[in-house]
């Protein structure tokens, strides 16, 4: 294997050993079928449906010609489609961009549909134009953190037996070493951001910019996902063409009601589905524009709000909190809706939110494997403390111990629609999905008018005693002090009750101290019952976390085995 960090030019129709051919409106392609014949048995899949009439996709299906292409079609190719410090970026400007990107794939890389294509980067308009040219090609895009390191590369290129990398040049540190072990890795093209300096650049300027898109069938895979590891090992969710568009049609039509013109915000990386929604999908389907930042933090986010005048955020319930700190002197005027995923919200972070900008948070529940938010609640239908209802387009119950739906009451949140879990191959595929629903590890409570009340992740319900306490409930106890900037709550073995509570606290000044544990149980004890208070109280200076956010509460259970 030759790999060139640059890039290499291969014959330009490439195949792979395992490809086979294909007849397409009589027309023999050659299609690599990898993903698809590495998928869970169809009786493994959970029930997909597709009921609701904004869900009614045509049989044959590009979800960049739904998302960019149609809207030039339709004489929208001068509106803004994407801007960030480095630049704006019409419509009609990233489907030239994207064509001439698809052309180099194809005619450079030797690029065939099916073919697996890993992008590498932070958020940018460069990544976006990537994104759309493999959709373009027929490629299935596989995503990746930019922080990700080499250890944490290998394994994903492995397992998606990536053929293709288009990659920032800024990231190629770790990228080399990873690179380096994959022995599927046929060819990589680099580009510099949104600088437009890079190989990929230089490639594509000398390329026309009309490219005829690869129209396959709506089923066909087009995204590996991988999840961002909360639980342990990632697993890559695979997804059609229709999950592309599907969170679209559901959860932003449905909740967000949003128009033409709107400008979409957020801190999580497009490889987190998470993101792909808010900065991708949404937009695009909705002709507004991207506003991409590089960096996400918290006051970033703020000076983009102001700068852009954004009108849609996303972002994380840390994010918000940190955000309240920041508030004096920014430029928050534009925002419309705020939106709440990829953790739970406390309510005390809710409150807060609301009293200091008067806007109620967008609270939902995704995974990557359901692609994006199928319950939630905007407006007037937002009932503080629960996540919200089902979004339209979706089934969701909660399940007793014997896998059996109730009308009202608490058990393991089970939920199933347009998009599902189909892990690549993966034995976990038996654990996400039991009878047709997709089981997402979260225990929630239904009440009598079908809201749904976030408990816990069924694997931080702590057992003490023979009592029942929820890790979540706790933790927003301890976050409505004002000496608590970030805290996470486990179960820790204990020889007389089984199980205690125990919190780790990251200070929002100063050290911890004995009397200032202390004065957190009682705090505690006095926000909710007392049996639920943390008997044990670790100060730490951060609490581990994914690169999307996401609290590592495994990695501290396990470190009280040790």
């Amino acid at each position: 294997m030759a790999i060139r960090i640059g890039w290499e030019a291969l014959p330009p129709f490439y195949s792979c050993a395992c490809a086979r051919a294909i007849s397409l409106h009589g027309v023999e392609q050659v299609h690599d079928p990898f993903v698809a014949d590495r998928l869970p048995d169809p009786g493994m899949w959970p029930q997909f449906r597709f009921d609701l009439p904004d869900l009614a996709y045509p049989d044959r299906l590009n979800a960049a010609v739904e998302l960019l292409d149609s809207a030039v079609a339709e004489g929208e190719g001068a509106r803004l489609a994407v801007v960030n410090d480095a630049g704006r970026w019409t419509y009609g400007e990233m489907k030239s961009l994207s064509d001439r990107i698809a052309r180099v794939l194809v005619e450079e890389g030797g690029l065939v549909p099916g073919n697996r294509v890993l992008l590498r980067g932070p958020n940018t308009c460069m990544l976006i134009a990537c994104w759309f040219a493999v959709l373009k090609a027929g490629g299935i895009a596989v995503t990746t953190m930019p922080m990700l390191r080499a250890g944490e590369l290998a394994p994903i290129l492995a397992k998606a037996q990536v053929s293709h990398a288009l990659v920032d040049s800024r990231t190629l540190q770790d990228w080399r070493q990873a690179a380096g072990r994959a022995d599927d890795l046929r060819w990589t093209a680099t580009f510099d951001g949104d600088a437009g300096t890079g190989a990929l650049e230089t490639l594509a300027a000398v390329k026309p910019d009309r490219f005829t898109p690869y129209i396959g069938r709506s089923t066909d895979p087009a995204l590996i996902a991988f999840t961002s590891g909360t639980t342990g090992t990632p697993k890559g969710c695979v997804h059609d063409t229709r999950a592309l568009l599907a969170p679209a049609d559901t959860f932003a039509r449905h909740i967000l009601k949003p128009v033409p013109g709107m400008r979409w915000c957020g801190s999580p990386p497009i490889a987190f589905t998470f993101g792909l929604g808010a900065l991708v999908l949404f937009p695009f389907m909705f002709r507004g524009t991207s506003v991409t930042l590089e960096s996400g933090s918290p006051a970033n986010l703020l000076d983009a709000i102001g700068q852009h005048k954004v009108d849609m955020l996303f972002t994380a319930p840390t994010a918000y909190k940190a955000m309240l700190g920041m508030l004096e002197g920014a430029d928050i005027a534009s925002l419309k809706t705020c939106v709440s995923a990829g953790e739970h919200l406390p309510p005390a972070v809710f409150d807060a939110w609301e009293a200091a900008t008067g806007h109620r948070l967008v609270n939902g529940i995704g995974a990557t494997e359901m692609m994006h938010i199928f319950i939630s609640a905007a407006g007037a239908d937002i009932l503080p403390g629960s996540t919200g209802k089902v979004v339209p387009g979706y089934e969701a119950c909660v399940l007793d111990k014997s896998g059996d739906p109730l009308g009202e009451g608490e058990g393991r949140l089970a939920v199933r629609g347009p998009t599902g879990c189909r892990y690549l191959d993966d034995p976990r595929q038996a654990t996400y999905v039991q009878g047709g629903w997709n089981v997402t590890g979260d225990t929630y409570r239904i009440d009598a008018k079908g809201y749904f009340h976030y408990v816990a992740r069924s694997d931080d319900m702590i057992v003490s005693s023979g009592y029942n306490i929820a890790a979540p409930e706790v933790e927003n106890a301890l976050l409505s002090h004002c000496a608590v900037a970030e805290c996470a709550v486990v179960g820790v073995p204990d020889t007389n009750r089984g199980m205690i509570v125990k919190a780790f606290v990251v200070c929002a000044a100063g050290e911890g101290d004995a009397a200032l544990a202390k004065a957190l149980q009682d705090h505690v004890k006095a926000s909710i019952a007392p049996y639920k208070y943390p008997r044990a109280v670790e100060f730490v200076p951060a609490l581990p976390k994914t690169l999307t956010g996401k609290v590592q509460r495994y990695r501290l259970r396990e470190e009280q085995l040790t």
